[in-house]
């Protein structure tokens, strides 16, 4: 199916083909032609199936079939500053060929560019909701010409504390904007929110709610805590990990993998918040450009990578909550391409990694790096369930029980 075919006119399809998309993923063949009716929608899609472009196409379409009018018509709210500047980089992509102006708005930079570009006047927003509520407060924002709000990962902006904002902010907009919600997981937290911003809306689910991308390859290796940094320097010694995000579950701990990994050889950058927003960009752009092979990042600061072409994921600190599980692992296996998610357990872990595949409702592979101790038996945590049929992985590992398949997901 062409993009032809879903309503978009010649200018944004040119742009489509000269990025190379030649036909939309599940998600935008499903959300495009609801959006541009102009009904609200709310869409369930895993990390790295393309929803971005589900809404950004058609709001640019409708944008472009209308005449300018030099203030904000689409706002998009957004969790991180990251993730902020890959919408805007996929507006700037999609949009070279019409005349629309585009702004975003976060913290950690000085307000008064935002501020200048907002009274110049622009078509679309992308912004996190802190800021945007600090400038809301002080009279810079203009809602009147609003039509259409896109709250951005929802979820995660739950998670993060932003309901209040978020609340005050749709408070502002007018009652007849077209309202769209996306999220990777469709708990009933945001099933409240989408009851209260949302009307009548169409629900638009690709994939099964709430697990991990079926491109996705899971697996754990049982580990002493102390013993995570060999482990993960005996990984990467295997050439097939070409692409590495590495999850620390703290800023300063993603520094001190930083600089052992470097200290091993190993090229490495870092992305949490005590980083300015010039190095987390700087940081992207050389994993981006395989300047770096790994990039260490903290969860938070993660949602906004958008990257193609990322071989594995590698929790080297098990995610506290299933649903991080389901986000970080989300950043291989994109665009329908094949990734593998790596996940270091202590014996400390072994009731998250129960939680988890009861989350899940199946159990993850147990593999032991072979050429470095074990852990005792005392901390090898069991599996909540059975491990069910797989390949090997190509790395250094020895296979513990059955192995799990990379296809056919629950």
């Amino acid at each position: 199916m062409p993009f032809a075919t879903l309503g978009l006119g010649s200018k944004l399809t040119q742009a489509l083909v000269e990025k190379g998309y030649v036909e939309p993923t599940p998600i935008q063949a499903k959300a495009i032609p609801v959006i541009l009716s102009g009904r609200d929608v709310i869409g369930i899609a895993q990390t790295g199936t393309g929803k971005t472009a589900a809404f950004v196409l058609p709001l640019l379409e409708r944008l472009a079939a209308a005449p300018a009018q030099r203030r904000m018509r689409v706002l998009v709210i957004a969790p991180t500053r990251e993730l902020v500047a890959q919408i805007e980089e996929n507006v700037r992509a999609y949009g070279k060929h019409l005349a629309l102006r585009y702004a975003t708005v976060y913290g950690g930079v000085g307000e008064a560019p935002q501020v200048q570009a907002l009274r110049r006047g622009v078509d679309i927003v992308v912004a996190t909701p802190g800021r945007l509520l600090d400038l809301t407060e002080q009279k810079h924002v203009d809602y009147s010409g609003l039509q259409v709000l896109v709250l951005d990962e929802a979820d995660r902006m739950l998670d993060m504390g932003f309901l209040p904002a978020i609340r005050k902010i749709v408070a502002k907009t007018p009652a007849t904007r077209q309202t769209l919600l996306f999220s990777a997981t469709m708990s009933k937290d945001i099933e409240k929110i989408a009851k209260d911003v949302l009307r009548t809306p169409v629900q638009v689910e690709v994939g099964a709610r709430s697990t991990p991308a079926e491109a996705v390859t899971q697996y754990v290796v049982e580990v002493s805590p102390a013993g995570r940094v060999p482990a993960l320097i005996h990984l990467l010694k295997d050439a097939a990990l070409q692409s590495v995000l590495v999850f620390s579950r703290t800023k300063h701990g993603a520094d001190r993998i930083a600089r052992k990994l470097e200290a091993a050889g190993v090229r490495t950058a870092t992305l949490h918040s005590n980083r300015t927003q010039g190095q987390r960009l700087a940081a992207l752009k050389r994993f981006k450009s395989g300047e770096v092979r790994v990039l260490i990042a903290t969860d938070i600061a993660a949602r906004g990578i958008d990257v193609d072409g990322i071989s594995h994921v590698i929790n080297f600190d098990f995610p506290p909550q299933p649903e991080d599980y389901v986000h970080r692992i989300g950043r291989t296996g994109r665009a329908q391409a094949i990734g593998d998610a790596i996940s270091f357990v202590t014996h400390e872990d072994a009731d998250s990694l129960k939680k988890l595949e009861r989350f899940l409702g199946r159990g993850i592979t147990r593999k032991k790096l072979e050429g470095l101790v074990p852990p005792s038996p005392a901390q090898t945590p069991a599996p909540a369930h059975p491990p069910t049929a797989n390949r090997f992985g190509r790395h250094r590992f020895s296979q513990r029980g059955k192995p799990q398949g990379r296809r056919g997901r629950t």
